[in-house]
């Protein structure tokens, strides 16, 4: 008799993150404030790249949003390195592009992230993002 073993894939704490990173992004392209709010902690703080304040907790977050509801706006990941902190938290950071709609013309908006994905629950959400123009550099 022959015997079968599956085995189980279990994501660590990086591949997690990665996972949550994915998830904001393409929560942003619904351009749907409520929807990219889920993607991050109740008590999450959010330095947005086009806000002068600190968005703090879920409904200061679906406020920063709100603006590009039904814009048309896209968010793409092009680079990004992960830390894991431990077995709950990891930090990824890196660079993506917002792709604002503009007089029905696409505009580009080069920026960097770093986000903070920690376990709540049984779900990984964002803790603490921070968003930034990504300077480019010079030819």
């Amino acid at each position: 008799m022959a015997m079968v073993s599956s085995t189980l894939a279990l994501a660590g704490p990086s591949e997690d993150a990665i996972a949550a990173v994915d998830r904001w992004s393409a929560a942003y392209g619904t351009n749907d404030p409520e929807t990219i709010a889920k993607t991050y902690c109740p008590a999450a703080i959010l330095l947005g790249t086009v806000s002068p304040v600190i968005s703090e907790g879920t409904q200061a977050i679906v406020k920063y949003f709100a603006p590009i509801k039904g814009s048309g706006n896209t968010n793409t990941i092009e680079e990004r390195r992960t830390t894991t902190i431990n077995d709950s938290a990891a930090v990824v950071a890196g660079f993506y592009t917002f792709t604002r709609i503009v007089d029905g013309k696409p505009v580009p908006a080069p920026s960097r992230f770093t986000m903070l994905i920690t376990k709540h629950g049984d779900e990984r959400c964002i803790a603490h993002h921070h968003s930034s123009p990504h300077v480019l550099p010079k030819n």
